[in-house]
Protein backbone atom coordinates (compact mmCIF):
# COMPACT_ATOMS: atom_id res chain seq x y z
CA UNK A 1 0.00 0.00 0.00
CA UNK A 2 3.11 2.59 0.58
CA UNK A 3 4.62 4.10 -2.52
CA UNK A 4 8.35 3.39 -3.38
CA UNK A 5 8.86 1.02 -1.22
CA UNK A 6 11.96 -1.23 -0.97
CA UNK A 7 13.28 -4.37 1.17
CA UNK A 8 16.78 -4.84 1.96
CA UNK A 9 18.60 -7.52 3.81
CA UNK A 10 17.99 -6.42 7.15
CA UNK A 11 16.03 -3.52 6.61
CA UNK A 12 12.93 -1.80 4.57
CA UNK A 13 13.08 1.59 3.09
CA UNK A 14 9.96 4.20 1.96
CA UNK A 15 9.92 7.25 -0.02
CA UNK A 16 8.90 10.12 3.20
CA UNK A 17 8.47 13.61 3.59
CA UNK A 18 7.35 16.78 6.44
CA UNK A 19 6.01 19.81 5.11
CA UNK A 20 6.38 23.43 5.54
CA UNK A 21 3.63 26.00 5.14
CA UNK A 22 6.15 28.69 3.79
CA UNK A 23 9.15 26.46 2.21
CA UNK A 24 7.22 23.22 0.99
CA UNK A 25 8.01 20.06 1.01
CA UNK A 26 10.97 18.42 2.40
CA UNK A 27 11.53 14.87 0.98
CA UNK A 28 13.77 12.40 2.53
CA UNK A 29 14.07 8.12 2.41
CA UNK A 30 13.51 6.74 5.60
CA UNK A 31 14.96 3.52 6.53
CA UNK A 32 13.93 1.21 9.43
CA UNK A 33 16.47 -1.74 10.41
CA UNK A 34 15.85 -5.37 11.80
CA UNK A 35 16.31 -3.74 15.36
CA UNK A 36 13.67 -0.77 15.21
CA UNK A 37 15.69 1.54 14.36
CA UNK A 38 14.54 4.60 12.50
CA UNK A 39 17.28 6.36 10.10
CA UNK A 40 16.17 9.51 7.61
CA UNK A 41 18.06 10.87 4.66
CA UNK A 42 16.89 14.07 3.51
CA UNK A 43 17.00 14.72 -0.33
CA UNK A 44 15.34 18.22 -0.28
CA UNK A 45 18.84 19.24 -2.39
CA UNK A 46 21.42 17.60 -3.99
CA UNK A 47 24.14 18.98 -1.04
CA UNK A 48 22.16 18.50 2.20
CA UNK A 49 24.40 16.87 4.78
CA UNK A 50 21.40 15.14 6.56
CA UNK A 51 22.61 11.28 6.35
CA UNK A 52 20.95 8.67 8.55
CA UNK A 53 19.43 11.65 10.67
CA UNK A 54 16.65 10.79 13.39
CA UNK A 55 13.05 11.45 12.81
CA UNK A 56 13.62 14.66 15.48
CA UNK A 57 16.43 15.63 13.23
CA UNK A 58 14.68 15.61 10.25
CA UNK A 59 11.83 17.22 11.91
CA UNK A 60 13.84 20.19 13.17
CA UNK A 61 15.55 20.46 9.58
CA UNK A 62 12.22 20.86 7.67
CA UNK A 63 11.81 23.83 10.26
CA UNK A 64 8.80 22.14 12.71
CA UNK A 65 11.08 22.22 15.59
CA UNK A 66 9.55 22.80 18.37
CA UNK A 67 6.06 20.74 17.68
CA UNK A 68 7.69 17.03 18.07
CA UNK A 69 4.77 15.56 16.87
CA UNK A 70 7.00 13.32 14.17
CA UNK A 71 4.58 10.23 14.03
CA UNK A 72 1.80 13.46 12.34
CA UNK A 73 4.37 15.46 10.50
CA UNK A 74 6.44 12.82 9.01
CA UNK A 75 4.35 11.55 5.89
CA UNK A 76 4.55 8.64 3.58
CA UNK A 77 2.66 8.20 0.28
CA UNK A 78 0.25 5.38 -0.15
CA UNK A 79 -1.74 3.86 -3.14
CA UNK A 80 -5.14 5.74 -2.27
CA UNK A 81 -3.91 8.63 -0.27
CA UNK A 82 -1.15 11.04 -0.67
CA UNK A 83 0.84 12.18 2.38
CA UNK A 84 -0.26 9.63 4.93
CA UNK A 85 1.00 10.63 8.56
CA UNK A 86 3.56 7.64 9.76
CA UNK A 87 0.43 7.04 12.97
CA UNK A 88 -1.74 6.15 10.45
CA UNK A 89 0.28 3.30 8.61
CA UNK A 90 2.06 0.16 9.46
CA UNK A 91 5.24 1.39 9.82
CA UNK A 92 4.53 2.80 12.87
CA UNK A 93 4.39 -0.77 14.66
CA UNK A 94 8.19 -1.61 13.70
CA UNK A 95 9.20 0.98 16.28
CA UNK A 96 10.86 0.96 19.57
CA UNK A 97 11.23 3.44 21.75
CA UNK A 98 14.27 1.80 23.57
CA UNK A 99 16.06 1.35 20.23
CA UNK A 100 15.96 4.94 19.07
CA UNK A 101 16.79 7.12 22.14
CA UNK A 102 20.12 5.55 22.36
CA UNK A 103 20.09 6.93 18.86
CA UNK A 104 18.89 10.48 19.30
CA UNK A 105 21.97 12.34 18.76
CA UNK A 106 19.93 15.44 18.26
CA UNK A 107 16.95 14.84 20.73
CA UNK A 108 16.31 16.87 23.61
CA UNK A 109 17.39 14.08 26.03
CA UNK A 110 21.07 14.40 24.43
CA UNK A 111 21.22 17.78 24.87
CA UNK A 112 20.68 17.86 28.71
CA UNK A 113 24.26 16.36 28.79
CA UNK A 114 26.91 19.19 28.63
CA UNK A 115 30.37 19.34 30.23
CA UNK A 116 30.83 21.41 33.76
CA UNK A 117 32.80 24.62 34.41
CA UNK A 118 36.26 24.05 35.45
CA UNK A 119 38.50 25.70 37.29
CA UNK A 120 42.45 26.17 36.27
CA UNK A 121 45.33 27.81 39.07
CA UNK A 122 47.50 30.05 37.57
CA UNK A 123 50.99 29.30 37.93
CA UNK A 124 52.54 32.36 39.16
CA UNK A 125 49.87 33.66 41.51
CA UNK A 126 47.67 30.27 42.30
CA UNK A 127 44.37 31.71 41.89
CA UNK A 128 42.28 29.78 40.51
CA UNK A 129 40.56 31.10 37.37
CA UNK A 130 37.10 29.69 35.70
CA UNK A 131 36.69 27.79 32.23
CA UNK A 132 33.18 27.33 30.67
CA UNK A 133 33.15 24.76 28.56
CA UNK A 134 29.91 25.40 26.87
CA UNK A 135 31.12 25.15 22.76
CA UNK A 136 33.77 23.10 21.67
CA UNK A 137 36.33 26.73 21.36
CA UNK A 138 35.37 26.70 24.67
CA UNK A 139 36.71 23.58 25.74
CA UNK A 140 39.60 24.10 23.20
CA UNK A 141 40.76 26.81 25.31
CA UNK A 142 40.20 24.88 28.59
CA UNK A 143 42.27 22.06 26.82
CA UNK A 144 45.28 24.31 25.54
CA UNK A 145 45.39 25.81 28.95
CA UNK A 146 45.70 22.68 30.86
CA UNK A 147 48.06 21.64 29.03
CA UNK A 148 50.28 24.80 29.30
CA UNK A 149 52.76 24.15 32.41
CA UNK A 150 53.32 27.99 32.65
CA UNK A 151 50.04 29.06 32.40
CA UNK A 152 48.84 32.30 33.50
CA UNK A 153 46.16 34.55 34.76
CA UNK A 154 47.05 36.86 31.60
CA UNK A 155 46.35 34.52 29.73
CA UNK A 156 42.14 33.99 30.84
CA UNK A 157 40.81 33.51 27.31
CA UNK A 158 37.46 35.90 27.96
CA UNK A 159 38.57 38.92 28.99
CA UNK A 160 41.94 40.50 29.75
CA UNK A 161 43.21 40.17 33.94
CA UNK A 162 46.31 40.46 35.98
CA UNK A 163 47.37 38.28 39.49
CA UNK A 164 46.21 41.23 40.76
CA UNK A 165 42.71 41.15 40.27
CA UNK A 166 40.51 38.75 42.43
CA UNK A 167 40.30 35.47 42.39
CA UNK A 168 36.16 34.31 42.80
CA UNK A 169 34.34 34.17 45.68
CA UNK A 170 34.36 30.28 47.20
CA UNK A 171 30.56 30.19 47.48
CA UNK A 172 30.36 31.17 43.69
CA UNK A 173 33.21 28.51 42.90
CA UNK A 174 30.77 26.04 44.37
CA UNK A 175 28.06 26.50 41.27
CA UNK A 176 29.42 24.67 38.31
CA UNK A 177 26.83 25.13 36.30
CA UNK A 178 25.17 21.65 36.41
CA UNK A 179 21.25 21.96 35.66
CA UNK A 180 20.72 18.87 38.36
CA UNK A 181 22.38 20.70 41.59
CA UNK A 182 23.67 23.95 41.85
CA UNK A 183 26.44 22.59 43.88
CA UNK A 184 26.77 19.39 41.88
CA UNK A 185 30.72 18.35 42.07
CA UNK A 186 30.14 15.66 39.29
CA UNK A 187 27.27 13.54 38.08
CA UNK A 188 26.50 11.77 35.35
CA UNK A 189 25.00 14.82 33.16
CA UNK A 190 27.65 16.65 33.68
CA UNK A 191 30.81 14.46 34.15
CA UNK A 192 32.81 13.54 30.98
CA UNK A 193 34.87 11.20 30.86
CA UNK A 194 35.98 11.76 27.23
CA UNK A 195 33.85 12.34 23.67
CA UNK A 196 34.22 13.71 20.53
CA UNK A 197 33.60 17.35 21.64
CA UNK A 198 36.28 17.53 24.01
CA UNK A 199 39.07 15.73 22.83
CA UNK A 200 41.18 16.55 19.60
CA UNK A 201 43.00 14.76 17.22
CA UNK A 202 46.08 16.67 16.63
CA UNK A 203 46.57 16.68 20.53
CA UNK A 204 49.55 14.71 22.57
CA UNK A 205 47.82 14.57 25.72
CA UNK A 206 47.15 10.95 26.68
CA UNK A 207 43.55 10.73 26.80
CA UNK A 208 42.93 12.19 23.68
CA UNK A 209 45.38 9.85 22.45
CA UNK A 210 43.64 7.15 23.53
CA UNK A 211 39.94 8.07 22.56
CA UNK A 212 40.90 8.84 19.21
CA UNK A 213 42.69 5.09 19.25
CA UNK A 214 40.15 2.81 21.11
CA UNK A 215 36.86 5.29 21.01
CA UNK A 216 33.65 3.77 19.52
CA UNK A 217 32.10 5.45 16.62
Amino acid sequence: MILDFKRGEDYIEVLCGATNKKYGDYVGRLKINNEGQYFITCECCPECPLVNVTLEAFEKHALREGSRRWKRNIWVHCKDEDKVPLWKTPLIKYYTHLANVANRKDSTMRKQNFHRDEFLRCTRCGKERRFHLKSRPDIKNYHDALNNKCWTCSLWPYQKITCDDDEERSNLKASRGCSRSSTCQGCSPCYCEGCIKCRFEDCNWQECRDFMLYAKP
